[in-house]
């Protein structure tokens, strides 16, 4: 019987699993982003959540023993400094997993392993887009487009946080999924979190008035329910309405 068994042996020796792990661990807090494969994301995560308890700590013991795990010791003022501030309210759930498609070659599946609410987060620019979008659907049901292409959206900081405040089962100008994922991720944040994520909101929205096809195609598209219209993307544009999975983000904001 497996009694106690936590974590996997990747087809490795003690002390290489271990090693690899505590090389994942460092890398992650390193550059706060790291792509690897799935279970290693996994359990990675397992032990980085472990070690950032011990980072909120922040006692004699804390120190001593995430010292002797990470492999680099300039590692150490960010996990007691940077990480335990950040963290300090958030109960647990610090490391987010977004899976990345498979790998060519071996098809073993590959995951991005991210620390929450870190510059580059990815939830964060996904929910913005996804908040704009709807804005500007909003918006194209009483307005035309070449009216918002002058005078522009504006207000997106009172809307979001209109938004923040409703409870679940109320209506408000977002879909409730989205609602609920801008609340979910601003949980945590400070009050600089919902002018950056109204900035990201207006960004986008700029950027999907400045393509004159892509309103078109989003004015038919609430008009008459259809988009009609086709169009050529160039590397890394997003269209209108598009819905596209996380991977395909993933791999536009990574590039």
């Amino acid at each position: 019987m497996k009694h106690g068994v936590a974590f996997r042996k990747f087809s490795r020796t003690t002390s290489h699993r271990m090693l690899m792990l505590r090389n994942l661990v460092t890398s992650l807090f390193e550059h706060e982003q790291i792509k690897t494969t799935l279970p290693k994301a996994r359990d990675t995560a397992r032990l980085a959540e472990k070690i950032i308890t011990l980072g909120k700590k922040g006692d004699r013991s804390a120190q001593m023993r995430a010292s002797a795990f990470l492999l680099k010791p300039e590692v150490l003022p960010k996990l007691f400094g940077t990480f335990a501030s950040r963290y300090a309210e958030r109960p647990g759930g610090y490391t987010r997993i977004h899976k990345f498609g498979n790998r060519p070659g071996d098809n073993a599946p590959v995951a991005i392993l991210e620390l929450v609410d870190n510059p580059r987060d990815l939830r964060f620019e996904i929910t913005a887009r996804a908040i704009g979008r709807e804005v500007l659907q909003d918006k194209l049901r009483t307005e035309k487009p070449i009216n918002l292409i002058k005078t522009g959206v504006h207000s997106t900081q009172n809307i979001i946080e209109t938004e923040k405040k409703l409870e679940l089962g109320q209506t408000g100008m977002l879909r409730p999924k989205t609602r609920w994922n801008m609340q979910k991720m601003l949980r945590f944040r400070n009050q600089d979190a919902v002018s950056q994520l109204s900035r990201n909101v207006g960004n986008y929205i700029d950027h999907l008035m400045a393509t004159p096809i892509a309103m078109k195609n989003l004015h038919d598209r609430e008009r008459r329910k259809t988009v009609t219209g086709e169009f050529a993307l160039r590397a890394g544009q997003t269209a209108p309405g598009d819905t596209r999975s996380v991977l395909d983000l993933s791999q536009g904001r990574l590039g």
